[in-house]
């Protein structure tokens, strides 16, 4: 009989609709997909960033949520115990499914610890990762636990690097990529990286502000990324990125911040959409949560779904704006994975992923 250790990702807010997050939904599917009777299974999670036990951050509160959801009694694991736990395991019957308790409050987990993935790997006889989300995180569940059981990437896992490799190896022309949101510093990596691929790279929020300041506009107190203003810079007064990278032509302020694109704008980016064959979008156009300020993001994503191209949409800001617009359904993929999707899109390694790669290398050398 074989025990999966499935790593997944129940880092989510408990809000009032929680259960409709496309990270539930994950989870929910990764449950049925390796939950068969001649099996049990150990979910492997983490949650927030405690310092130690922290009850408010429990995986225990979604027990009932998942019983709910997939149908299934689910058997919570509250302590470390290893010694203990494995003897729980072993004695379930099969098709027996468990929670283990959130592993950050571990510190061996974000320490990567071997010593922690061979007491968590000791509870298995398969490890499964289905944690896109954290897959660029080094830690023991995701990276030096595959030293110690036969493993595997996990449904989820396997479209999140189908969809985004379409998005970086061969994507149709003409291929629109959308970064906008909060986050400057970790979208201009993904536009260095996309500008010898991408036809044309619409930009809004503090991505857009941070342009803007490099070619000398006025901020006032508008959001941007002083760090990353060198790099701006040269992107943007490069032969490639003085074609590509296209800039807000208007803006609407409060006070004098900026916090949305303007009409023209507006006019401007939804003709560009409509003739993609790809597109990749992460981050939102503006502060689409303040009332007066959502129009830029929504004709956005409306743009999206009304053209012909293959849609790809990440992160969480973009994910619930997507929500919020009932157009989850409408979007070829919504990614799971926040971080993770950005590095991926930059051209950067994942540790998890690194480490399945390099796992089925040494199966093979030893075959």
């Amino acid at each position: 009989m074989r025990i999966y250790l499935v790593r997944i990702n129940l880092d989510v807010e408990k809000k009032e609709n929680f259960l409709d997050s496309p990270r539930i939904k994950s989870v929910v599917a990764s449950i049925k997909h390796y939950s068969r009777v001649d099996n049990k299974i150990v979910l492997l999670s983490h949650r927030g960033r405690p310092k130690g036990f922290d009850r408010k951050l429990s995986l225990e509160s979604f027990v009932a949520a998942l019983e709910k959801l997939t149908g299934k009694k689910i058997v919570f694991l509250p302590h470390f115990d290893f010694k203990r736990l494995k003897k729980n395991i072993a004695l379930a019957p099969a098709g027996s499914v468990f929670l283990l308790e959130n592993l950050r409050f571990l510190t061996g987990e974000t320490r990567d610890s071997r010593a922690l993935a061979k007491n968590l790997a000791s509870l298995g006889t398969n490890y499964v990762n289905d944690d896109f989300a954290s897959s660029h995180r080094k830690n023991a569940s995701l990276v030096e636990i595959t030293r110690f059981l036969p493993d595997e990437a996990g449904p989820n896992l396997k479209k999140e690097i189908i969809n985004l490799s379409k998005i970086i190896q061969k994507p149709q022309k003409p291929f629109v990529a959308i970064l906008g949101g909060a986050k400057a510093a970790d979208k201009l990596p993904v536009i260095k990286n996309l500008l010898s691929k991408a036809d044309y790279i619409l930009t809004g929020g503090a991505v857009a502000n941070t342009f803007l300041k490099a070619e000398g506009t006025e901020m006032g107190n508008s959001l941007f990324e002083s760090k990353m203003l060198d790099l701006a810079k040269r992107m943007i007064r490069s032969s490639v990125g003085k074609t590509k990278i296209i800039l807000p032509q208007d803006t609407k302020k409060r006070k004098g911040v900026i916090l949305d694109i303007g009409p023209k704008t507006i006019e401007h980016y939804a003709e560009i959409i409509a003739k993609a064959k790809t597109i990749v979008w992460a981050g939102p156009m503006g502060v689409f949560e303040k009332p007066g300020f959502e129009r830029g993001s929504v004709k956005i994503a409306k743009a999206i779904v009304e053209s012909r191209s293959f849609s790809v949409a990440g992160g969480g800001e973009t994910s619930i704006l997507i929500e919020k617009c009932g157009l989850t359904d409408r979007i070829d993929f919504v990614s799971n994975g926040g971080g993770a999707m950005l590095y991926f899109l930059a051209g950067k390694k994942l540790p998890a992923i690194d480490a399945l790669k390099a796992a089925a290398s040494r199966r093979q050398k030893y075959a």
